[in-house]
């Protein structure tokens, strides 16, 4: 049982139906179960769709993979079994291990900052952060920024909304110790 309601089509109001069927014309793929829970409320769904605008925006910058190592990272970190599973699904259908990527030295920043920023990210060292600002334009650091905070709210709102895994992600789900 979900925390939050999970609706059905026929439960949708039509301007639920219209916004999903924007968000497959604009960035593909399919209305997944953390949609259709968001479509409950069509302004929060338009908000947290926003994460795919922040991804098309960051994929010209520093690619598809390391995008989808960044989201993975960090959903992995927190915790979140749906979003996981969603980022493993992405790296393992285009030839990745998500478990063990050979990445560049880019992506291991990233890789290494996601995790960081599913602590509390005040706590990123001055350090760390000074080999963000050589590695990462401004822009691109904000860009970053924004994309990981859409990410940890999407974590959050579907770990704390209880939101069931897909059964299409049930065999990409993170398996944690």
């Amino acid at each position: 049982m979900t925390f939050l309601p999970l609706s059905s089509d026929a439960e949708l109001t039509s301007g639920a139906l219209a916004a999903a069927e924007r968000q497959v014309e604009l960035h593909g793929g399919r209305i997944s179960n953390t949609m259709r829970t968001l479509l409950g409320h069509v302004p929060s769904f338009e908000v947290y769709m926003g994460w795919y605008t922040l991804r098309d925006e960051l994929e010209p910058y520093i690619g598809e993979r390391a995008v989808s190592l960044f989201a993975y990272a960090i959903s992995d970190a927190n915790g979140c079994a749906v979003c996981a599973a969603s980022f493993r699904r992405v790296l393992v259908e285009s030839g990745d291990d998500p478990d063990a990527p050979e990445v560049t030295e880019s992506e291991q920043l990233l890789l290494d900052w996601a995790r960081l920023l599913a602590a509390p990210p005040r706590e990123v060292p001055a350090e760390f952060r000074a080999r963000l600002e050589q590695a990462f334009s401004p822009k691109l650091r904000l860009m970053l920024v924004a994309f990981a905070g859409q990410t940890v709210a999407m974590n959050v709102f579907a770990t704390a909304g209880q939101v069931p895994l897909d059964e299409s992600l049930a065999p990409y789900a993170p398996h944690h110790p």
